[in-house]
């Protein structure tokens, strides 16, 4: 039985024929969601902007254990540098170095005759080589290129330290049959290949990419590039499907979770989806706007719709805590017409409830138009009281910095609200915290006739499911 290596490109082909970008959420998101999956491989996108995508890269590498996170490298090696420091702290790393080789590409891309090509070639793969220990040489365009050429370029690539070979069918020109004896042609013919794992890479021009992929595979091909959401890729849970019920009879099999395999894809495409579609068009990360979807749920709405929309806020819920959140769906949504914030809120109350690792005992704030905020919090933990003292932006800001010094950890604050939910002067507010850590959001709520307190009680509810965990 052979064990096909599946590598997902869904992060570099989402959005790029509608001409927007997934967000940096969105690609945490997705990450997680091909994680889980036990995709063998998650190609990345290019380095475009070095601080905001260092930042992802790095995030997404704190959390991903299973999948080897695959960079591209560029063309320079410097470029190669900066791509391995982003990737470098992944559990499992990956430097893809992709070069045409047909005649009119290597021209056109590279400005190069096929020998300056091929010294091209020895350098990068050579220079990724000495960084990391997996290194990926992708053939661009290699059905259309000469055969001497293509021949001499994969040996070169395997004999400068490439571990993995990958031809790519760009064009979608070869019929399937055509693809698995062009192929075996180039096993027969490179010796070398023998020595490494052999990709394909099919475009689904003319909705033959599944079966152009599984005649590669039965003529030899080891690894094989899916996506999710993206008409010109061969897609990934329809690849799962002909591995799980075709697999023993091809004496071939793959280590996708088959089992969740459609519920997630299905969170994945939906992600995708709105962009191919041109329904959502997002800036860069840094240069946002808030665009979280606005919901208006009602009692008849069906319980795999209530928990898409939760899935859509970002929260990934066991399902324990879906039954959870959709019962407290039911029972409010009996009263009123259930918002964004009303399910925010009921996350933040029912899923992932969790002993207490910390305690508030007091708190002391003190702010005004002439000083500087401050915040003194003292927390209990195991027995143990615990202080922080800090300043800030404000009250509520200087509060927070103080339980992450106790802590002695720094969250990205994903989103804060603050509302009333009763009236007069000695109105009872309800606050909501969103936190985000390891790319994953965790939601607390906090309820005080002040507002501050209110706000602490949300953050420490968070942290208390950050810890819990993470423990």
């Amino acid at each position: 039985m052979r064990t096909i290596w599946i590598a997902d490109r869904t992060l570099t082909e989402a959005g790029k024929h509608a001409g927007v970008a997934l967000s940096f959420k969105e690609r945490i998101e997705v990450a997680r969601h091909l994680d889980n999956l036990h995709a063998d491989i998650i190609e990345l996108p290019p380095i475009e902007n070095t601080r905001t995508d260092t930042l992802l890269v790095r995030t997404i590498s704190s959390f991903v254990k299973y999948s080897c996170l695959s960079m591209p490298v560029g063309m320079t090696e410097e470029s190669i540098d900066e791509a391995w420091q982003c990737v470098r702290g992944a559990k499992h790393p990956r430097l893809r170095v992709v070069l045409p080789l047909s005649p009119v590409q290597m021209e056109y891309v590279c400005h190069k005759k096929a020998p300056k090509m091929l010294e091209l070639i020895t350098q990068l793969v050579k220079k990724a080589a000495s960084l990391c220990p997996d290194v990926e040489f992708c053939a661009a365009d290699a059905t259309r290129a000469e055969e001497q050429v293509l021949a001499d370029a994969l040996t070169a690539a395997v004999e400068a330290g490439a571990t993995t070979v990958t031809v790519y069918d760009n064009a979608a020109t070869m019929m399937p049959e055509a693809l698995g004896v062009f192929l075996g042609n180039l096993r027969e013919a490179i010796p070398a290949l023998g020595k490494v794992r052999l990709g394909i890479c099919c475009e689904n021009k003319y909705g033959m990419a599944l079966a152009a992929t599984m005649t590669a595979i039965k003529a030899g091909a080891q690894e094989v590039k899916t996506a999710v959401g993206d008409a010109l890729s061969p897609s990934l849970d329809g690849l799962a499907a002909i591995m799980r019920d075709c697999g023993d009879q091809e004496g071939i099999n793959a280590s996708l979770k088959y089992t969740e395999m459609r519920r997630i894809t299905k969170q994945i495409e939906w992600v995708v989806d709105q962009h191919a579609d041109g329904q959502v068009a997002r800036k860069p990360y840094g240069e946002t706007e808030s665009v979280t979807e606005e919901f208006a749920l009602t009692s008849d709405t069906p319980k795999d719709v209530v928990l898409s929309a939760v899935a859509q806020l970002g929260y990934d819920l066991s399902d324990e805590d879906g039954v959870k959140v959709y019962d407290e769906f039911c029972h409010l949504s009996a009263k009123k017409t259930v918002s964004t914030k009303d399910l925010d809120a009921i996350v933040a109350s029912v899923a992932l409830q969790v002993p207490p690792t910390y305690r508030l005992i007091q708190y002391v704030t003190n702010s005004g138009n002439v000083i500087t905020a401050t915040a003194h919090i003292v927390l209990e933990k195991n027995g143990e009281t615990l202080q922080g003292v800090s300043i800030g932006d404000g009250p509520i800001d200087s509060a927070f910095r103080a339980i992450e010094q106790i802590v002695g950890r720094h969250f990205e604050l994903d989103d804060f609200q603050i509302q009333s939910v009763t009236e007069g002067q000695e109105a009872v507010g309800t606050a909501l915290v969103r936190l985000r850590s390891n790319g994953k959001l965790y939601a607390g709520n906090g309820v005080s006739t002040d507002i501050i307190g209110a706000s602490i009680r949300a953050y420490i509810s968070a942290l208390n499911k950050i810890t819990y965990e993470e423990a």
